[in-house]
């Protein structure tokens, strides 16, 4: 399996409103990509100074769930309704993890 985690640092212009809204629309997306195994996305806690402003934690079967996630056009149109005016800065790694690793 794969653990696809990505991090965003926002433009200055983003409002609560626009990542209520994304939150909203990715967790709906999720809904509807069968190859996503579990999902999370939010707003940093910033529980520790610095940070990115935003992650999203996707489990996959595969590289080929990963490109169907990443590819599919309710992923494409998250991004091109919210995320893609929001991103100053984009952060991804994809690691692999065992099934039931997570304690």
């Amino acid at each position: 399996m794969i653990l696809h985690l990505a991090a965003f640092r926002w433009k200055d212009d983003v409002t609560d409103d626009d990542v209520a809204a994304l939150t909203a629309a990715l967790s709906e997306m999720a809904v509807g990509i069968p190859e996503i195994r579990s999902y999370t996305a939010g707003a940093n806690l910033h529980l520790r100074p610095a940070g990115a402003d935003y992650g999203v934690a996707a489990v996959l079967d595969d590289a080929a769930g990963l490109d169907a996630y990443l590819d599919h056009p309710a992923h494409l149109a998250v991004y091109e309704k919210h995320l893609g005016r929001m991103i100053a800065e984009r952060s991804a790694v994809q690691l692999p993890i065992e099934e039931g690793s997570f304690r």
